[in-house]
């Protein structure tokens, strides 16, 4: 299942230019067999591998193993897919899949989707993901770094051992009525009987095995107060303003749509929001100057900055969903300076830097701007825009190590040079890997 399950408008899936291609709805299940020699890992989650000249991306393996894979799309010139079938010679780091309707001994098509480095050891899916962000940002950003991928935060009693952290599943449900997460890279529902990814909370509502004929999806969400709740959607559901739900973080209570935008790992919305305080270098930082806090959801990352600098400090935390913007109006009351306001990222900045004052100039040079990006990233545009402003210093938040490292490359053609970046845990068991980095102008 997708790391982020409920997209607001600005956090916009990433191109598939940027990425292999996406494979189809439907693998295939007679693909030829091929014998490889697996090589390193590459982003997505899959590894490479050669057969005649062509790349293979394999799917279910490991750097250094000898497998079999079946090929599941053969439609590139550049390169095909194939999912790992049987290990011939196999990893010191491959162990039992943590979710055994994920594991090798299933066909493709019935692997479940959502744990796709859950037959790796811990620490070397964390390795993996090291490599995988040092090699976009010198790729694509033009430096040489290698950020030791932390764990996250997590609470007293719990272990680190990669399943349990997520507090919000989708469940799909196909036209029988069957519900399940999607097989690997398809739309197909696979029935699973365990959801070892999930807090316990949900694993113990979660309705596997039941009926859901007419319905669309199921969501299963366990909130850090209250109880875990189901909501089952279908084509009746209300349109009207969604159930909201309570989240606390270091102490700070945020009010979010029940079927809105939060992270997933239990302990990944307080480690995203010390890492940030923790990013912002406090000599550059003015508390009078225009702060911005962008793509600002319900304003977690915004409290950050107030509860670090005080709730004084003058911050615009700027989001596209109109309902996320009320949301951080509430959430911020207290602090007298901030203002929340819905746009859409790239029209805020080009209304900020278009026409401003000698005073307005003045304030925005001197700001901290903290961006917390779809997917996609900034983008081109909204990089230009940054860089137009003139700001201090940037603090980014990055879901995805391409995006990331082009935009790191933008903004040093414009400036702006990469002082510091951190590399998260966020989503064990998945090649997902969330970073914090800080640029500086030059």
């Amino acid at each position: 299942m997708p790391e982020r399950r409920t997209r607001r408008p600005d956090r916009r899936s990433k191109p598939a230019a940027a990425r292999p291609a996406r494979r189809a709805a439907e693998p295939r299940t007679d693909g030829p067999l091929l014998e490889l020699e697996v090589g390193d890992v590459a982003h997505g989650g899959v590894f490479v591998a050669r057969h005649e000249g062509r790349v293979v991306f394999v799917a279910d393996a490991a750097p250094g193993e000898r497998v079999v894979a079946r090929v599941q799309d053969a439609s590139k010139d550049r390169f095909w897919r194939a999912d790992a079938v049987e290990v011939l010679e196999a990893s010191p780091d491959r162990v039992p899949h943590i979710w055994a309707e994920s594991g090798i001994d299933r066909d493709p098509i019935d692997r479940a989707g959502g744990a796709e480095f859950g037959h790796l050891r811990l620490g070397y899916q964390r390795e993996l993901k090291g490599r995988v962000l040092a090699d976009a940002l010198s790729r694509f950003g033009g430096v040489e770094v290698a950020p030791a991928v932390e764990p996250v935060l997590v609470y007293e009693g719990a272990e680190d051992v990669g399943t349990g952290w997520r507090t919000r599943v989708r469940l799909h449900v196909d036209a029988d009525g069957n519900v399940g997460p999607y097989a690997a890279r398809s739309h197909r529902v696979v029935p699973v009987a365990s959801l070892p990814l999930a807090v316990p909370a949900i694993e113990r509502i979660a309705p596997l095995g039941q009926p859901f004929r007419g319905a669309e999806h199921v969501d299963l969400i366990a909130p850090s107060t209250g109880d875990a709740q189901i909501v089952v959607a279908d084509a009746r559901s209300s349109r009207s303003a969604p159930p909201t739900v309570d989240e606390i973080v270091a102490g700070r209570r945020f009010t979010v749509d029940r079927d809105g935008f939060w992270q997933v790992h239990r302990g990944a919305a307080e480690t995203l929001y010390r890492a940030v305080q923790d990013a912002v270098d406090d000599a550059l930082f003015d508390p009078r100057a225009a702060n911005l806090d962008l793509y600002g959801g319900v304003g977690l990352l915004a409290g950050a900055l107030l509860d670090r600098f005080g709730e004084t400090v003058r911050l615009t935390t700027v989001e596209a969903d109109a309902r996320a913007t009320e949301h951080a109006g509430t959430n911020l009351a207290g602090a007298v300076g901030v203002r929340a306001e819905t746009a859409r990222v790239d029209r805020f900045l080009q209304r900020l830097v278009e026409h401003p004052t000698a005073a307005e100039r003045a304030r925005l040079a001197d700001a901290t701007i903290v961006l917390d990006p779809p997917r996609s990233g900034a983008g081109r545009e909204v990089v230009d825009l940054l860089a137009a402003s003139g700001a201090r210093q940037l603090v980014y938040v990055a879901c995805d190590p391409v995006a990331l490292g082009r935009d790191v490359g933008l903004l040093r053609a414009h400036g702006y040079e990469l002082e510091e970046v951190r590399a998260f845990d966020l989503f064990p068991s998945t090649h997902h890997v969330e970073a914090v980095a800080r640029l500086t102008r030059r």
